[in-house]
């Protein structure tokens, strides 16, 4: 399985209420942030509950880095975990969660 099917897998699994309330969003793999190359993913855009009419704006993206992940997590098995729990976490900054309550939920 490739990195690209894990991230489409984790967003394949989401229940479908969650998954129906993403609207606008785009989930991209990239190799890595150009300045954080730490970084495992990334939100960039405006959480859902702070939007106004969106109409005639680009996307919101959540980008899921994969050299980091791949780096971390050399376990296919662990690696397949942390895709889904970043995909989750982006998704969490998406519907407006911060990160103390990200944790709260176990996503960090």
């Amino acid at each position: 399985m490739t990195f690209d099917d894990h991230v489409r897998a984790a967003l394949d699994e989401l229940p479908p209420e969650l998954a129906r309330a993403l609207q606008n969003v785009a989930v991209v793999a990239e190799d890595e942030h150009p300045e954080d190359p730490d970084l495992f993913g990334l939100y960039h855009g405006v959480p859902l509950p702070e939007r106004g009419d969106m109409s005639g704006q680009l996307p919101d993206k959540i980008s899921i880095y994969r050299i980091p992940l791949e780096e971390s997590f050399p376990d296919p098995r662990e690696l397949r975990e942390e895709i889904r729990i970043t995909v989750l976490h982006e998704l969490a900054h998406y519907f407006g969660l911060d990160e103390d309550r990200i944790a709260e939920l176990g996503y960090d």
